[in-house]
């Protein structure tokens, strides 16, 4: 099994030279590859990967910014591995915990795996970011009978053949709910796994805002209002 890490880069240049280089200590269960997505980063960004050498590591640039959703279709176009996973440069998540999002699969408990982040003082830098993740996912959980902890989080785990096959179309940070809404409709339950977390505040360069949240609500209710998939038999890449 080869495992793809999937890493957007958008204006990153001070943090994505230590992500990559805590990403390539970790020792994985598994091969891994590291897809590095250039998002159109304008702050010095191109310039500190083009300097980054290890064989595990490729770089994919787009010409300007087009969005997380994107980024990461770029990422999975080029990935190269049988299961992928996201993870963004902004120091926020540690790849130390994507071992622990492996090993449900590779004892065959799971298919898809979520890292679920339990916000403390220590690692949320708002209430109300918190209030909003929570009210999000808890509106997933509602409109499709599910109980998933996180749905917002960077750390979701899956086959890359089965990530293509949502035919994400979102292209910024709606991306997260559309493959979550996805995957719910077609009765994939993913397995969550406790994982570290420290959020950056608006100072430090956290994008994400509460439009995104409305628009993670509305795609919810997109998704849920459409019939499930033709052709998707009731035992579906989850069950196998």
């Amino acid at each position: 099994m080869q495992l793809s890490i999937l890493m957007p880069v958008y204006n990153e240049a001070d943090r994505v030279a230590e992500a990559l280089k805590q990403a390539l200590a970790v020792q994985y269960p598994c091969e891994i590859e590291i897809v590095v997505v250039d998002d159109g980063s304008t702050d010095g960004t191109a310039e500190i990967l083009a300097g980054m050498d290890d064989a595990r590591l490729r770089v994919v640039t787009h010409p300007r910014n087009a969005g997380k959703g994107a980024a990461i279709k770029t990422a999975v176009d080029s990935a190269r591995g049988e299961y992928m996973v996201i993870l963004d440069a902004d120091l926020e998540y540690d790849p130390q915990d994507i071992p622990k999002l492996l090993a449900p699969v590779l004892e065959g408990n799971a298919t898809v795996v979520y890292g679920n982040r339990t916000f403390g003082s220590h690692s949320a830098y708002s209430f109300w970011y918190v209030v909003g993740n929570r009210g999000v996912t808890t509106a997933a959980n509602v409109l499709f009978n599910s109980y998933i902890g996180d749905l917002e989080t960077c750390f979701k785990l899956m086959p890359v053949e089965l990530y293509r096959s949502l035919d994400i179309r979102s292209r910024g940070f709606g991306m997260e709910a559309e493959v979550t809404g996805k995957l719910l409709r077609r009765r994939i339950r993913p397995y969550d796994v406790p994982i570290t977390y420290r959020a950056r505040g608006r100072t430090e360069g956290k994008k994400i805002t509460w439009r995104d949240g409305v628009e993670a609500l509305w795609i919810l209710g997109r998704e849920r209002a459409r019939r499930r998939p033709g052709g998707i038999p009731a035992k579906t890449l989850a069950d196998r």
